[in-house]
């Protein structure tokens, strides 16, 4: 609550009085006028405030606002010096216009009281999800699309930290860093899947005062009108996420004339604020009609308008929103997204997908399920190579564990306090896995912006690197590999420094490392070097009797996922799944019971013969023929004759999934979208 001093005790004073006395958010803390007999005195002494002849009297640091009704310039200039910078000095001048104010917005002003106003006025103007941390990562604002996507109430998280919401939430090291990260792929707590975006919020100070995130397509959130940003904690929030925007804002207000727009704008649409701000909303057109105008004529948002923007022409995509408070039409607020750069960062995306890292190991030997022999010489081996540096080289099919031994021998040697970062060689290009592993110099790369960049082998000093099928390094990057595991030091791209690194190599191939050898696809010095700790793991075939306590485990885990409560396995439902030779592992009896879970209703505690999609157990190969149950639908039979094929040209690759993609003539993206759909990865 604000607190108020009022000088001048005549009829201005006791105007703004009688208005404040109304008020649930200003507080008067004194009336001055050196008679005390005036109305606005007798008025403060019938209502139990203090009154005095002197604003001396009063404290400089207890006091927000002071109203002269005086009408004394001389006094004005007074008041300034004496109170401290923060207090709103108020001149008569104004006086009638703000009683008008808070008479008109009062019951506005109320609600704003009890709530946090930024999301219920600004941030659920938008569909897309905002949501925000202060500097010890507690939630400080979030928008009802947000609280929808997460399945939880607005007033549930104000105040608590991002992971009890958001596990893999990376705000937190955006508040430590500074850093802006644009279109992330993250997975929620409901198995949903998002693309967000990430800035450091900023004040005018250039301090990093917290951090927040954009769920889908970025739509930032701009005031409804400068009438309601008056208290200075939302207005130098508002700014902080504006001018943090990459993405283009501009607001106009109800009659279709400009009120803001953002330095994003300015670059992308080649106007300059003077150009829009005060001018009518299809001044920045050069083709096509104003979403502005359309949106303030229906009242209902406008998405994804291709449009000409500026003098250039510039193509861009426009969401606009209209802004309406209490039914009432205030403005609308545009975002505008540079269609090149969205189609250079949707490529990126697209070649980056497949990249799974983290910079924590999440599993421990605890979390392995085996008995059999096979098994236990495996975990034996792993369980010597935590206790040493030497290099580990995971040998095994898709779907046996490999990454999950990696975590495991991470958790439990001397290095499990510090970073596990993980990479797939075989996810991108050569180009874009050299940049990852080894970083580049500040200008080396064409069309970066963002300076120099830490490889990861930087990023994991003093921890642990898993380099997961490792058997897809072209030549040129086996050397660069050989060199660090040699030298212990690793080059950025462009550079001339070596950066020493003190790294230990985790790998996984399911390829045959020796016949690579025979053929000169993979170097004799590297391979001794990565098989100094060759740890095989047994497919789940030859070690059956794991499977009930693997399912056990693999039902707690799907429950959390689906939200159910299944909590055993009928013995013809084991039965069936131990006839079965997984070709696709664990993996694939992960998939495996996912379906059957799916099937089951929300009241099942028991998971029968009934649940399981039993076509997924009779794919068989036979003479090359596929066994396709009759009584499946069409689209089981498709399916199943699918993987049939794709099961056979991964087996004739040797699991080469770059090979196996080539000679089916369809991408290694799709060829992992089909072997993860089937299980089969």
């Amino acid at each position: 609550m604000q607190n108020v001093l009022i000088i001048g005790g005549g009829i201005g004073g006791s105007a703004i009085l009688n208005t404040l006395l109304e008020s649930d958010y200003l507080h008067v803390s004194g009336v001055v006028d050196l008679d005390l007999a005036a109305t606005a005195i007798l008025t403060a002494i019938s209502h139990s405030i203090p009154v005095a002849e002197d604003y001396l009297n009063f404290s400089k640091t207890d006091i927000d606002i002071v109203f002269n009704v005086t009408g004394s310039d001389s006094l004005h200039q007074e008041l300034r010096e004496y109170f401290l910078k923060k207090t709103v000095i108020i001149p008569g001048s104004l006086a009638n216009v703000i009683v008008r104010l808070l008479e008109e917005k009062e019951h506005f002003i109320n609600q704003l009281s009890k709530e946090s106003h930024r999301e219920k006025i600004i941030f659920n103007s938008i569909e897309e999800g905002m949501i925000g941390i202060d500097n010890t990562s507690h939630i400080t604002f979030i928008n009802k699309s947000a609280a929808r996507m997460l399945e939880v109430k607005v007033d549930e998280t104000i105040g608590r930290h991002i992971h009890e919401f958001i596990s893999l939430s990376e705000l937190p090291r955006i508040y430590e860093t500074g850093r802006i990260e644009l279109n992330r792929e993250l997975e929620l707590k409901n198995g949903s899947k998002i693309v967000t975006s990430r800035f450091p919020m900023i004040d005018d100070n250039g301090e990093t005062i917290g951090a927040f995130a954009v769920f889908k397509d970025i739509t930032e959130v701009v005031s409804l009108a400068e009438e309601i940003t008056d208290l200075k904690e939302i207005q130098t929030m508002l700014e902080a996420i504006i001018q943090s925007s990459d993405d283009a804002i501009s607001v106009v207000d109800e009659k279709g004339n400009g009120l803001l727009v953002n330095p994003a704008y300015t670059r992308i649409t080649g106007l300059q604020m003077d150009d829009v701000i005060g001018q009518p909303a299809s001044a920045d057109i050069s083709e096509g009609e104003s979403m502005h105008l359309k949106a303030l004529q229906t009242r209902k948002p406008v998405r994804g308008v291709n449009l000409k923007v500026g003098p250039s022409n510039r193509e861009v995509i426009v969401n606009v929103a209209p802004i309406i408070v209490d039914n009432k039409l205030k403005g609308s607020v545009g975002v505008i997204h540079d269609t090149t750069e969205i189609r250079s960062l949707m490529k990126e995306l697209d070649r980056a997908r497949s990249i799974i890292r983290t910079l924590e190991s999440k599993y421990t030997f605890d979390d392995i399920i085996g008995l059999s022999s096979e098994m236990q010489l495996s975990l034996q081996q792993a369980k010597l190579a935590a206790q040493t540096l030497v290099t580990v080289l995971l040998r095994g099919e898709s779907g046996t564990g490999k990454e999950l031994f990696a975590h495991a021998i991470h958790s439990a040697s001397e290095r499990k306090f510090n970073k596990f970062v993980r990479v797939s060689c075989a996810a991108l290009s050569e180009e874009l896995l050299e940049s990852e592993l080894f970083g580049y110099e500040e200008g080396v790369i064409p069309g970066i912006k963002t300076g120099e960049k830490r490889g990861l082998f930087e990023e994991a000093n003093n921890g642990s690197i898993f380099l997961d099928e490792i058997g897809e390094l072209s030549s040129a990057m086996q050397s660069k590999l050989l060199r660090v595991l040699q030298e212990h030091e690793t080059l950025r791209i462009g550079g001339s420094k070596p950066i020493p690194v003190n790294v230990r190599v985790i790998a996984s191939t399911n390829a045959n490392m020796e016949k690579a050898l025979l053929d000169g696809k993979f170097r004799e010095d590297l391979y001794y070097r990565l098989n100094r700790m060759p740890i095989l793991i047994p497919p789940l075939r030859n070690r059956k009797q794991d499977i009930p306590r693997i399912v056990e485990r693999l039902l707690l885990k799907l429950n959390q996922e689906y939200g159910r409560s299944v909590n055993s396995i009928s013995d013809k439902a084991l039965q069936y799944l131990r006839v079965y030779d997984w070709p696709g592992n664990v993996r694939e009896l992960e998939n495996v019971l996912s379906r059957s879970m799916i099937f089951m209703q929300m009241n099942d505690r028991q998971l029968t013969e009934e649940h399981i999609p039993l076509n997924m157990l009779r794919v068989a190969e036979a003479k090359n023929e596929v066994v396709i149950p009759s009584s499946a639908s069409l689209q089981e039979q498709l399916d199943t004759v699918e993987r049939g094929i794709l099961h056979r040209a991964l087996k004739q690759s040797s699991g080469n999934k770059s090979k196996t993609a080539k000679q089916m003539e369809i991408s290694l993206r799709t060829l992992y979208y089909k072997l993860e759909k089937y299980g089969l990865m």
